[in-house]
C-alpha cells in the first residue's frame, strides 16, 4: 500500500496544501490567496476566520486532485510564516485580526528596548535581535493600545500553531516558531516569566501553550475537519514548523556546512550550528527543527514580494507577446539590458527595511533615458543585493559554502537565479519540488508517523537536487561595483528616514 503525507503552508499571501509520497514526489496541490489588508501605513493584517476557511479549501482541493484513498494519508503537518501574532480569545474566537510578519506598528517598542537597556538584559537568553514584528513587541503594543483585546487573549499563536489548533482542538507552541518570537528563553529552551516581565508583559506567561517540537504528535484531525476536507477523522497531526525551517529541511539543510537562501516575501538566509552565534553581525538564532541545532538566520521582508507590488502598481506590461506570462515578460525585459547599462538602484523596502527601521522602498538614479526594462532590472538586482547584505553577515561567522541552496518564487525565473549566482559569486542549487514549505512539513508528518527515524533519513528519501547554476565571474565583477553604489545609496538615505513616519 502506498502511503502519503500532507503539508500545509501558510505564507504571507498564499495558503497551499500538497500531498507527497514517501519518495518526495508531489502528487497534488491546491492553493488559495489569503488577502492581507493595510488599514494604516505599517499595519498588515488578515481575517483569521477567512484564513482558516482557506486552509480547509486547500486541504479538500489537494485530496480531490490526488484521487487517492484518504485512508492512505498517514499524517498532516503545517508550516507558516514566522513572527506576527495570531491570538485566540477566551471566548473561543480569534481575539483580533491576525497580524502578519510585515507589520511594523510596534517599531517604537523595540527602539525603546534597545535604548533603555532591556535588550542587553535579555539578549543572553533570547539569542536574537528584537524586531517590531515579533510577538514580544506586538503584545506590548496591544497592551498599551488595545487593552481589552490583550486581556481577552487565551493563547498566543504563530500562524501555523493557530491553524494546527483549529485542526485538532489542542493548543501548543512549537519550538521553531516560538523561539523566534522574543518570548522564549532560547538558551535554556523554556518559557521564562522574568524575561516577559522585562518587556512589561509578564501576564503573557499564562497565555503560552505547552512547548512541542516539529515532529511531535500534536493531536489528530477532528470530525468537523474530516467532514469538510475529505481526510479521515483521527489522522495524526505533527507539530510542524516555521516555514524557513520547513524549506531548509526540504533542501536537506541537515549539516552545518550547507547554507540556503529563501526568496519570497522575506529574504531568508540561514545555516545550522550546534551553538548560537552571539555578539556578532548575525541577527537571529532560533531552535532548529533538528534537536541539538540552532538556526542561524539573517532576514528581512525585503525580497521578491517587492516585485509583486511593482507588477501591480509600477511596471508597464505593454509589449507582452500573445500567450506570454507576465513572469516570462519580466525575464525578457531584464535580459534586454546588460548589468553595466543600468545605473538605477532599487531599495526593496516596501514592506520593511534591513537598514534604518523607517526605510522606504526607493528608486534612485532615474533619468529620462531610462525605460521599463531598466526599472525591472533595478528591482531584480535590488532584491539580490538585499540578500547579499544578509549573506555577507553570515559569511563573517562561517566558511564559504560550495553552493547555496535556494527556494522561493525566484527559482521559477532562470534569469533571476542566474543573477543570484552572478552577484553572490557562488553556485546556486535548486531542489526538484514545487512546494518546498509544504514538502518540509510533510517530512515532519512522515517522521511523526514513524516512516523515517529522523529528518536525515527523510531527506535521503524525499529531497532531490534538480540543477546547479554556476556564476559568471566576469559579471560578478560588474555587479560588485554596482553593489558598492547600492550600499552607498542605502547608507546615505539612512540620514533622511528619521524625518518619515511608519
Amino acid at each position: 500500500m502506498k502511503q502519503y503525507v500532507m503539508g500545509l503552508d501558510n505564507g504571507g499571501t498564499m495558503t497551499k496544501a500538497a500531498l507527497f509520497d514517501l519518495k518526495g514526489n508531489q502528487i497534488s496541490a491546491f492553493s488559495d490567496s489569503t488577502p492581507v489588508e493595510t488599514p494604516k501605513s505599517g499595519y498588515t493584517e488578515r481575517d483569521m476566520d477567512l484564513l482558516w476557511e482557506s486552509n480547509l479549501l486547500c486541504m479538500k482541493g489537494a485530496v480531490e486532485n490526488a484521487g487517492i484513498n484518504p485512508a492512505d494519508i498517514i499524517g498532516v503537518s503545517v508550516c507558516g510564516h514566522g513572527k506576527g501574532l495570531y491570538a485566540w480569545g477566551r471566548d473561543d474566537r480569534p481575539a483580533c485580526r491576525g497580524i502578519v510578519s510585515t507589520d511594523t506598528r510596534a517599531w517604537e517598542y523595540t527602539e525603546r528596548w534597545y535604548k533603555s537597556g532591556v535588550f542587553d538584559h535579555v539578549y543572553g537568553r533570547i539569542c536574537q535581535k528584537l524586531m517590531p514584528c515579533q510577538q514580544a513587541a506586538l503584545l506590548a503594543w496591544l497592551k498599551d493600545h488595545d487593552r481589552d483585546t490583550y486581556d481577552n487573549i487565551k493563547w498566543v499563536f504563530s500562524v501555523k500553531d493557530y491553524i494546527r489548533f483549529r485542526l485538532t482542538g489542542e493548543a501548543y507552541c512549537e519550538a521553531t516558531d516560538i523561539s523566534g518570537s522574543g518570548l522564549l528563553n532560547v538558551r535554556d529552551k523554556v518559557f521564562d516569566r522574568e524575561l516577559l516581565e522585562s518587556y512589561g508583559i509578564g501576564e503573557v506567561f499564562e497565555k503560552l501553550a505547552p512547548l512541542k517540537y516539529s515532529y511531535d504528535l500534536c493531536g489528530t484531525l477532528t470530525g468537523e475537519v474530516a467532514e469538510r476536507t475529505g481526510l479521515l477523522e483521527g489522522t495524526p497531526v505533527a507539530g510542524g514548523m516555521f516555514d524557513i525551517d520547513a524549506c531548509a529541511i526540504a533542501m536537506d539543510i541537515t549539516k552545518p556546512e550547507r547554507l540556503c537562501t529563501i526568496a519570497g516575501t522575506w529574504s531568508i538566509n540561514e545555516f545550522i550550528a550546534e551553538e548560537p552565534v552571539l555578539h556578532g553581525p548575525v541577527a537571529m538564532n532560533s531552535l532548529f527543527a533538528i534537536p541539538g541545532y540552532y538556526l542561524i538566520e539573517e532576514c528581512s521582508a525585503t525580497s521578491a514580494g517587492n516585485l509583486e507590488w511593482c507588477m501591480e502598481h509600477l511596471i508597464d506590461f505593454h509589449g507582452m507577446l500573445e500567450g506570454e506570462s507576465k513572469y516570462n515578460f519580466l525575464s525578457r525585459q531584464v535580459q534586454s539590458v546588460l548589468p553595466e547599462e543600468c545605473d538605477v538602484y532599487f531599495l526593496p523596502f516596501l514592506y520593511s527595511s534591513n537598514a534604518h527601521p523607517l526605510g522606504k522602498g526607493s528608486l534612485v538614479g532615474l533619468t529620462t533615458y531610462h525605460k521599463n526594462p531598466h526599472i525591472i532590472r533595478a528591482v531584480y538586482e535590488g532584491v539580490v543585493y538585499s540578500h547579499k547584505t544578509h549573506i555577507d553577515k553570515l559569511l563573517k561567522v562561517r566558511g564559504k559554502p560550495e553552493a547555496i541552496r535556494m527556494a522561493g518564487g525566484v527559482v521559477n525565473s532562470p534569469a533571476w537565479v542566474q543573477m543570484f549566482a552572478d552577484i553572490l559569486g557562488i553556485p546556486i542549487e535548486t531542489i526538484k519540488a514545487k512546494e518546498l514549505g509544504a514538502l518540509g512539513c510533510a517530512m515532519a508528518a512522515a517522521v511523526a508517523a514513524g516512516s523515517f527515524s529522523d529528518y536525515e533519513e527523510a531527506a535521503r528519501n524525499m529531497v532531490h537536487v534538480e540543477k546547479k547554476v554556476m556564476p559568471d565571474m566576469e559579471k560578478h565583477k560588474i555587479y560588485m561595483k554596482k553593489y558598492a553604489k547600492y550600499t552607498a545609496v542605502k547608507e546615505a538615505l539612512d540620514m533622511a528616514w528619521p524625518l518619515f513616519t511608519v
